[in-house]
């Protein structure tokens, strides 16, 4: 044949360096280009990544090897034929030209700074004006209660300025000192009217919102007082006492003062707590039933001494603010004559007619929601103490699960004094302001369940947007409701301003409206109301209660009557009767009005004769 029909591989070196071309042993047979190698067969240093030392390993050299040959012995042992395989020698890693610094851990931040503070105080502000708006777009004219204090106060200034004798003895039957809040009421009544006593609530109830933040970032942490705080600005009963000429207003906020005072001086001398003495005792003598809550205060002063100071100093933290306040209210009762009020209108009330069920219904209608939350809370923080999202904040002290379920039933518990309280004597009277009271204690829980219903980083933070707007869903069309239940008086007050003087006698079931707006006009001692009469009539014979009302009629005592039928429908329809077909009195008007409960109407009788 001619030619060859296979091709024969020519000899190879397998510790040959490759060409700078080549690659690895071609599968055709071809080998590239062979550089020199030392004599003795072995290239040190290259192929292996190592090199060998004859001297030191003598026995290498015995026989030396003989390229091109696949197949020769070595050592006494027959190699197989093989491919060459290349070798790449070992490098040390090259540095890195970027490093990936530590990656901090996610968390909430736990150290305090200027952006985290303003942030804050934005939300707390848009907090405050949600509760402001609340307030002011409620409207009416003035409650009975409101005109009685306001002209309580006035009656007060002009005794105080000019000496003029009080109509009535105020402090027999006033819930709180005639001399406190009627006289400063009565003060910016002067100057901007009702709406200015409305307003003078506002800024006392926004200042206990701001309280209240405050001392639960003391207690727990900045979400935990915004929610709180959040919370507590739409209740109703909140969103009511902002826009309500009563002294509740100005009692809750010294409560939330005196409670502020004795947590902010958790890590102060123990005497520091005394400031929150005067404050508690004032806040009682604003209103009576504010004492019920005095406890809850002294407290506090234990628990939130507790985790820093010990238990026994603690204790005489709480040893202490109690015997201040109660030298305070010693020499309170001793220096005035409160007492005689303070039973009338508080210890010895007299009971009412509303049973247990219906009053407790009340009450978690009015604040069963907050109440629960503030329950989820307690049950929470006492199951976990840690309030910060940061793994860091595991190394910091545990105040115990002793003190954390002590201070959770001391501020839950205290929301459901008032409705007990309440079921005691029967009576829904003020219970939804004094509901508000007890929900002041219990909104920093509240706060807490709100951040463990939201969860760590906002995971979910639907839950807290639907609880918050139920809260407010709920307060407006409670507080829309509360502001329509007494009846639009200002064409009734239209109706009898032409026939006001200081000379008549005048009967009406809330004669403290008309009072406080023709005070100008009239005295105290000029109205009647319809809770109650003594008469003598003509012949000299004394008379008391419903004969006493048919007597003065008879005798054509009153020069104007106005009914309401809604304040003592009883009584109303006894003076009706009894001015039916009277030859003294003729009908001047009857106004109809709509209020919460439906429709009524203003019946308006003057004396002929």
């Amino acid at each position: 044949m001619t030619r060859h029909d296979h091709h024969t591989p020519g000899p190879y070196d397998p510790y040959a360096e490759e060409d700078t071309a080549g690659g690895w042993f071609n599968s055709d047979g071809f080998v590239p280009r062979q550089p020199s190698r030392p004599q003795d067969g072995y290239d040190y240093g290259h192929g292996h990544g190592y090199s060998y030392d004859a001297q030191t390993y003598p026995y290498q050299q015995q026989q030396s090897y003989q390229p091109g040959i696949p197949e020769q012995p070595q050592g006494g042992r027959d190699d197989r034929p093989t491919h060459a395989l290349r070798t790449v020698a070992e490098q040390a890693p090259a540095e890195p030209g970027y490093h990936v610094p530590d990656t901090p851990e996610v968390s909430w931040d736990m150290a305090a700074s200027r952006r985290r503070a303003w942030v804050s105080r934005a939300v707390l502000l848009c907090v405050l004006t949600v509760q402001a708006v609340l307030s002011l777009r409620l409207s009416n004219t003035a409650f009975q209660d409101e005109a009685l204090y306001l002209a309580a106060g006035h009656a007060q200034l002009d005794q105080l300025l000019h000496g003029t004798p009080l109509p009535k003895d105020y402090a027999a039957y006033f819930s709180g000192s005639p001399q406190l809040y009627p006289v400063l009421a009565a003060l910016v009544d002067g100057w901007f009217g009702l709406a200015g006593a409305r307003s003078l609530s506002l800024v006392f109830m926004l200042a206990t919102t701001g309280l209240l933040y405050s001392l639960t970032r003391r207690l727990f942490n900045e979400r935990a007082a915004l929610a709180a705080a959040a919370l507590f600005a739409v209740l109703h009963s909140t969103v009511v006492m902002g826009y309500y000429a009563t002294y509740d207003a100005a009692a809750v906020f010294l409560l939330a003062l005196a409670t502020w005072i004795v947590v902010r001086t958790d890590r102060a001398p123990a005497a520091a707590v005394l400031l929150a003495a005067p404050v508690a005792v004032l806040a009682v003598g604003v209103k009576y039933a504010a004492a019920l809550y005095l406890p809850t205060v002294v407290v506090l002063a234990l628990l939130t001494a507790w985790p820093r100071r010990g238990a026994r100093s603690a204790v005489g933290r709480m040893v202490l603010l109690g015997l201040g306040i109660g030298a305070l209210l010693a020499a309170g009762v001793y220096a005035t004559d409160l007492m005689a009020g303070v039973r009338q209108t508080t210890t010895d009330r007299e009971h009412g007619t509303d049973g247990a069920g219906f009053l407790l219904r009340r009450s978690a209608e009015w604040g069963g929601l907050m109440f629960l939350t503030a329950v989820g809370g307690a049950v929470s923080y006492v199951r976990r103490s840690r309030m910060h999202e940061s793994p860091l904040a595991r190394r910091l002290d545990d105040p115990g699960w002793r003190r954390r379920a002590l201070l959770g039933l001391v501020l839950c518990g205290t929301a459901v004094l008032a409705p007990a309280y309440q079921v005691h004597l029967a009576t829904q009277v003020s219970l939804f302001k004094h509901i508000g009271f007890g929900l002041l204690f219990a909104a920093p829980m509240a706060g807490v369940g709100v951040t463990r219903l939201v969860g760590a980083h906002f995971r979910y933070p639907q839950l807290g947007i639907m609880l918050w707007t139920a809260m407010l869903c709920l307060g407006i069309a409670q507080a829309d409701w509360r502001f329509a239940l007494w009846p639009d008086s200002s064409k009734m007050v239209r109706a009898i301003e032409p026939h006001m003087n200081s000379r008549d006698h005048y009967l009406s079931s809330t004669p403290e409206v008309p009072l406080y707006y023709f005070r100008e006009e009239t005295t105290h001692r000029q109205w009647q109301s319809v809770f109650g009469m003594e008469y003598t009539d003509e012949k000299g014979t004394y008379l008391s209660g419903d004969d006493a009302y048919r007597a003065a009629l008879r005798d054509g005592e009153f020069d104007l009557i106005v009914l309401d039928g809604l304040t003592n429908p009883r009584v109303d329809d006894i003076i009706a009767e009894a001015v039916r077909g009277n030859p003294h009195y003729r009908l001047l008007a009857d106004l109809p009005f709509r209020n919460s409960a439906g429709t009524g109407e203003y019946r308006i009788w003057i004396k002929t004769s």
